[in-house]
């Protein structure tokens, strides 16, 4: 069967991660290049063990490459600052780019709640790891819901799952998270908050969702919620529920103070969920890993079947 070649622009812990999982799970895609800026990396070792061509050049040592020209999906797994002159490049070169960093270039693509449509844009951004995990809840409560008046997520992973790619993002996280929570959550105001935990043994990725909404009842949102979970499982397997949703009425007489908006009333809906790998690369510990790159990866494979499939007509 026809596939794709798609390479790799990181070879941290995301971009190895993603790597096994395009040779293992891709129906579409095959590796084409990994490529990194450390020689001594894993990534890169790992990559030339298993025959995918590797640079340590960059960007650069990508498009020297022989068998660029043939590359019809590049996944960038840097930071947000590298990846503004990444895209430059690639664009210019006509590269389909799926970005893994908080840079937020193009659309904000998350599988379970606008997988197609944003597939044919030139560069698609995957928002965030927690993003990832916990926006699909926030808008599981909106579509039962007449509003979501404020939506919040806490993302807790493994110090030891966040690569120095990570950890230069913290900022960008935030921002980008906060910002995807309304427009494709759909809550009218949202806040995000990354914490990295140092505790050993590592612990499993762990989220913390919260909104206040109006209309809809609880039956409803839980119902919502569930059939959210089961969709994302489809890709994540370990994507659960930690404990059944928690609803709390905030009446008319005791309204919260909302940023922005001031005393609101509602229903104030808890999900706590946690995200087990598929110990592709690293430990199941880093579901936060899995998430992201198991996103970028059906994003990646249903843009390949589609080119395929035009090719094939």
């Amino acid at each position: 069967m026809a596939k794709i070649p798609c390479a790799i622009v990181g070879s941290g812990n995301i971009g190895t991660d993603l790597m096994i999982k395009v040779m293992r799970m891709s129906r579409h895609l095959e590796m084409g290049a990994m490529v990194g800026i450390d020689p001594s990396s894993d990534g890169l070792a790992r990559a030339a063990r298993l025959g995918v061509p590797v640079t340590h050049e960059g960007i650069d040592g990508l498009r020297k490459l022989q068998n660029y020209r043939s590359i019809g999906i590049v996944f960038d797994a840097t930071s947000a600052g590298a990846h503004v002159q990444n895209n430059a490049l690639l664009q210019k070169d006509g590269k389909k780019v799926i970005d893994l960093t908080p840079a937020a270039i193009g659309p904000f693509t998350i599988p379970v709640i606008n997988g197609d449509a944003n597939i044919d844009e030139p560069n698609v951004n995957m928002v965030t790891c927690g993003g990832q995990a916990t926006i699909p809840i926030v808008h599981a409560v909106r579509r039962a819901t007449e509003r979501v008046i404020w939506g919040e997520i806490v993302a807790s992973i493994s110090s030891k799952s966040a690569g120095p790619g990570t950890r230069a993002n913290i900022d960008e996280f935030t921002e980008t998270t906060s910002k995807a929570i309304c427009e494709l959550g759909g809550a009218e105001h949202g806040k995000a908050i990354i914490v990295l935990n140092p505790a050993e043994p590592p612990l499993i990725m762990r989220d913390t969702v919260f909104t206040l909404s109006q209309g809809g009842t609880q039956e409803t949102i839980e119902a919502s919620i569930l059939d959210m979970v089961a969709a994302v499982q489809k890709y994540v397997p370990g994507y659960r529920l930690k404990q059944k949703v928690q609803f709390e009425h905030i009446g008319d007489n005791m309204p919260v103070r909302v940023p922005g908006v001031g005393p609101c009333s509602g229903l104030k809906t808890t999900v706590f969920l946690e995200v087990e790998g598929a110990a592709h690369y690293l430990p199941a510990y880093a579901g936060n890993l899995d998430i992201m790159t198991s996103a970028a990866l059906v994003t990646a494979d249903r843009y390949a079947a589609r080119q395929l499939a035009k090719e094939a007509a």
